[in-house]
């Protein structure tokens, strides 16, 4: 008889997660801003090289189709919001391939939100005020951080992370016992910078506060638009609350020809390090060709969120059954 049937979360666990979906649709509620679905399987995928996909078959006679389970709900969001939706939420499953750990599982609970008019500054402050919601009476939190990448990249690294060397980069590497990087990075500026912040930066940040980290360099940024006073970084930020990283937001590209052209760069990256394939989403292109409204979104990892809620070493301590379980 098998012998790990049962949950890998406590029943209160479950309780706290019931309690904060509520409150995350009663705080959008009285946002006015719509709760909607979209589909987990699709014909298109993103074409983000840092993101592995799961896919299956689907018997469409006369012959097999690729279908994708979705890493986000974004483009099917976007083509609602570019239908008229105006501002929308969702809290849903996403899938990503190849991701297991203390904060991963392939199978994890995504809060996605767009808000029309909403430029990043005003993103970020409904940010603060669900983070606030949410954890004022659990785990109350110092004042919200906000920070420039460029500043808190250089505060804890000394590099200037809008300029690639790559000569100064192994230096550090190897100066802070970090030699993998040589390999693993190679000449890719978006890597290093991914890589070096993961490892020097991001374990400082939000020690008991939200800290926003907003302003990424313009080689990170696939969905987000180009800032209008600086064409070195764009608008997007992140949220961290105790090194963990949280959220993902953009003040969103509109422009369909700039997209489409981000995403065969994308696919020709893929091509050129032997990724698996992905589908340009096409109908994507076609909303922001029909007109994607001014907006800003959001997306926030569930299940960190009730780790930190909860005090929860690993990510298996707030879900039923993790993928081993599954």
């Amino acid at each position: 008889m098998l012998s790990d049937w049962r949950p890998t979360c406590s029943v209160e666990h479950l309780r706290l997660r019931a309690q904060v979906l509520a409150e995350i649709r009663g705080f959008f509620a009285e946002r006015s801003v719509l709760e909607v679905e979209t589909p987990l399987l699709s014909h298109g995928i993103g074409t983000d090289p840092q993101l592995e996909f799961f896919t299956t078959e689907y018997c469409l006679a006369p012959q097999k189709q690729t279908l994708f389970l979705q890493t986000s709900p974004e483009f099917a969001m976007k083509r609602l919001l570019a239908a008229g939706s105006g501002s929308i939420y969702q809290i849903t499953k996403a899938f990503r391939n190849g991701e297991s750990g203390r904060f991963h599982n392939p199978e994890f609970t995504l809060l996605e939100w767009y808000h029309v008019g909403f430029k990043l500054p005003e993103l970020m402050d409904e940010c603060a005020d669900l983070i606030a919601l949410l954890f004022d009476h659990r785990k109350p939190l110092m004042e919200t951080q906000r920070f420039r990448y460029q500043e808190i990249f250089q505060r804890y690294t000394g590099l200037n992370p809008l300029e690639f060397s790559y000569r100064q980069y192994c230096a550090y590497a190897l100066d802070n016992q970090l030699p993998e990087a040589i390999s693993i990075c190679g000449y890719d500026h978006a890597i290093w910078l991914d890589f070096i912040f993961s490892h020097k930066v991001q374990p400082f940040l939000g020690q008991n506060a939200v800290c926003m980290v907003y302003g990424y360099p313009v080689c990170q940024s696939s969905l987000a638009r180009i800032n209008e006073h600086n064409p070195q970084i764009t608008d997007r930020v992140e949220l961290f609350i105790n090194g963990v990283e949280l959220g993902n937001g953009y003040f969103e590209l509109t422009n369909a020809k700039e997209q489409g052209e981000r995403f065969d760069q994308e696919l020709e990256f893929r091509r050129q390090r032997n990724l698996p394939d992905s589908v340009k989403d096409e109908r994507l292109v076609a909303a922001l060709q029909a007109g994607l409204p001014q907006c800003s979104g959001m997306a926030i990892g569930l299940d960190r969120l009730l780790m930190l809620l909860s005090d929860s070493a690993t990510i298996d301590d707030v879900l039923g059954f993790p993928i081993d379980r599954a």
